[in-house]
């Protein structure tokens, strides 16, 4: 059991260890080993209760790389960081119990791919259903070495985790090899070549660096960063005030030849109802601004509502007032110019625990308000079913308005680019996770999806990191956390499609047919005698 427990510690430290912003990414690809033979030592060695034993372990490991790299959220929602951490140890210690099952009815090759396209798949699932937190992802993982994976303009992040899983494997097959023959000519021959299955993609992905062919389109954006304290300062300011500082901000930064500016997430606090943000002060104020330079649009994130004064449910997101009538409440981007009226795109991938309620029918009569006591929500928050792309004042620049969280999802962000987008901008306000890890990862992840969709990225944070970066996922330009100001920046325009773009995840749902296929498989045999 000591062994064992020190098998598990391993592999949780080694998976902290290699994660962004301050990890070492190689590390990735032996990380699972401990873990893969743990669960090895369990399934041969006779361990009494041996399925008990690689759940509660495997849990340990799992607990260990969510604390480090993700426990930051609890500085946004207590409930919020502690449910993301626990819960998704329970999934991910889950599936290996599930791998441990299979192991002993299938041969260790096919048992291993079971593994890592029911990894794969759980991956993809974590995308899209009601408790969806995807920080994690194998393919996160290189945002940092983002030299190493240029191609995932082809794939996706679940290239990135393919590869981790592929050399993991190999390595942990090169390991149990050698306790069995302990030929060590063998083993050195097979970890040479999982070190060359690491070196050939990363050689590919420096080739299509350096073989990258830039656009010569550019255009002018401000990125605002008004450093406003969501604790203290944030929620108390009207939105009048906020807008008359946003002004401030832009103007000397501000040509002819600007086509936006791009202020952070809910920087436009004071919610107020949809239909009648545009007969705002702070609404006028920014419109004037819009009015002085030819070429001008702003996007800026708001709170909105929308009321309807009815008795029966208007929406799947609507809430019941205490009237008896029903609201919904919009994290939202509004889009302002001299062309259009005003649009606004609203924000659909919500954060579990601090935006959205999940089961909200089942676990709020269990649970009651415990997740508003703990800096939660018990309302839902209206979303949107398509990705809004909002046009320049000339046409030619058309930009995606990501909302904070929305950036983790790769396919999602696709979207985007399928309906037009030819440079994507992220609001954010990062300044609920502090000085932690949670506003460095963020941006870091925001690297992935300028290379997946080929897309400059301009990113607007509230209290930081505000960021230009390249299509090749290269951050040329930061205002630092902390600091108030603005930034100004040449932006790439774009307008190839990526084979990711058009095909999306297809690597994933490859994965998921796999697995489902050597699961049943696994079902009709009997248990391998070891």
């Amino acid at each position: 059991m000591r062994k064992n427990l020190a098998l598990a510690l391993s592999s949780g430290l080694l998976l902290a260890a290699s994660w962004p912003t301050n990890g070492i990414a190689v590390l990735i690809f032996v990380a699972f080993v401990p873990l893969l033979v743990l669960e090895h030592n369990c399934r041969t060695n006779g361990v009494k209760r041996h399925k008990t034993q690689v759940f509660f372990l495997s849990y340990i490991s799992f607990v260990i790389w969510n604390a480090f790299t993700t426990g930051w959220l609890i500085y946004s929602s207590v409930f919020g960081g502690l449910f993301a951490v626990l819960v998704n140890s329970l999934l991910m210690a889950t599936l290996f119990l599930l791998y441990h099952i299979v192991a002993r009815r299938l041969p260790q090759k096919q048992s291993l791919f079971f593994l890592a396209a029911l990894w794969m798949s759980f991956e993809k699932l974590h995308l899209g259903w009601a408790f969806s937190w995807p920080w994690l992802n194998l393919g996160n993982v290189f945002s940092e070495t983002i030299h190493w994976v240029q191609w995932y303009e082809f794939t996706g992040i679940f290239g990135g985790s393919l590869w981790i899983w592929i050399v993991n494997a190999g390595i942990f097959s090169a390991v149990i090899g050698y306790t069995k023959v302990r030929a060590k000519r063998k083993l050195v021959l097979q970890v040479s070549m999982q070190i060359v299955w690491i070196a050939l993609p990363i050689i590919v992905s420096l080739f299509l660096f350096e073989n990258y062919e830039a656009s010569n389109t550019r255009t002018e954006v401000v990125l605002l960063q008004p450093n406003v304290d969501p604790y203290t300062e944030k929620y108390n300011q009207k939105n009048a005030k906020t807008a008359a500082s946003l002004v401030e901000l832009a103007r000397p930064f501000l040509t002819q030849k600007t086509s936006f500016v791009m202020a952070p997430e809910t920087v436009l606090s004071t919610i107020t109802p949809i239909d009648h943000f545009q007969k705002t002060e702070g609404y006028a104020l920014l419109n004037a601004l819009v009015d002085d330079y030819p070429n001008l649009s702003i996007l800026a994130g708001a709170d909105l509502y929308r009321l309807y004064p009815q008795k029966e449910k208007p929406s799947k997101t609507a809430n019941l007032t205490k009237r008896g009538d029903w609201v919904d409440y919009y994290n939202a981007a509004v889009f302002i110019n001299k062309s259009t009226p005003l649009e606004t795109y609203i924000k659909s991938k919500l954060v579990v625990g601090v935006e959205t309620f999940p089961f909200k029918n089942i676990l709020e009569p269990l649970l009651g308000n415990v997740m508003l006591d703990l800096g939660g929500t018990i309302s839902a928050r209206g979303l949107q079913d398509e990705r809004e792309v909002f046009v320049a004042e000339n046409g030619d620049f058309r930009v995606a308005p990501i909302i904070c969280y929305e950036s983790i999802y790769g396919e999602y962000v696709t979207e985007y680019v399928r309906n037009g987008a030819n440079f994507l901008t992220i609001i954010t306000n990062d300044g609920w996770w502090k000085t932690s890890q949670g506003h460095k990862q963020h941006l870091s992840y925001a690297r992935l999806r300028a290379v997946e969709t080929r897309r400059s990225v301009a990113r607007s944070a509230n209290t930081g990191i505000s960021a230009f970066i390249t299509p090749q996922g290269i951050i040329t330009k930061t205002l630092a956390y902390g600091e108030k100001g603005a930034l100004k920046g040449r932006v790439e325009i774009k307008e190839k499609t990526t084979l990711y773009v058009k095909y999306g995840d297809f690597i994933a749902r490859i994965a998921l047919f796999i697995a489902a296929l050597l699961f049943l498989n696994a079902l009709a045999k009997r248990k391998i005698s070891n």
